[in-house]
């Protein structure tokens, strides 16, 4: 995704910092602040479905990460192209948010406004109370998904490079 070329490249966390593991897509971004290309487009919102259209809207590329409750076990990573196939509902009922990131991507879909190349990862979180902080599951599949977004933007080559 790196070798995007023409056009924006975007990164958006997504969620509500406030509600326990709701917050784990946003944590993943403020965790690669500076840590990857400059071309590459570091954003946040809440998820309301019209921000997320807002943030993707003239986009070629996007990496959205988000926190989901499918019934997985807390701290499991699913990564979903969904400029392949449609994004599973079911795991994002959850969602704070009314109308939020599954009807987005839908919705750009359907509009045409989906960008070409889109990857969904989606934290399986424990916790969603109000005040409550990451679990330590979903603090630790951050972590993971900081170090996947780095290969998959090429941010961990060209670090490499700048210290070789």
């Amino acid at each position: 995704m790196g070798e995007a070329g023409a056009g924006r490249v975007l990164v958006l966390g997504v969620g509500n910092p406030g509600r326990g593991d709701d917050g784990a897509g946003r944590a993943v971004a403020q965790a690669l602040r500076g840590a990857l290309p400059r071309a590459i487009e570091l954003a946040e919102c809440e998820g309301e479905a019209t921000g997320i259209l807002a943030r993707l809207e003239n986009a070629s590329a996007a990496l959205i990460i988000d926190a989901c409750a499918s019934g997985a076990p807390a701290g499991t990573v699913h990564r979903f192209d969904v400029s392949q196939a449609p994004l599973p509902q079911a795991a994002f009922g959850v969602s704070t948010h009314g109308f939020g990131l599954h009807e987005a991507i839908e919705l750009a879909r359907a509009l045409g406004q989906l960008p070409a190349r889109c990857v969904v990862y989606a934290i399986e979180g424990a916790n969603f109370e109000t005040g409550a902080p990451l679990s330590p599951a979903a603090a630790a599949a951050v972590r993971e998904v900081v170090r996947w977004v780095s290969v998959e933007l090429g941010g961990e080559d060209r670090k490499e490079q700048a210290h070789a």
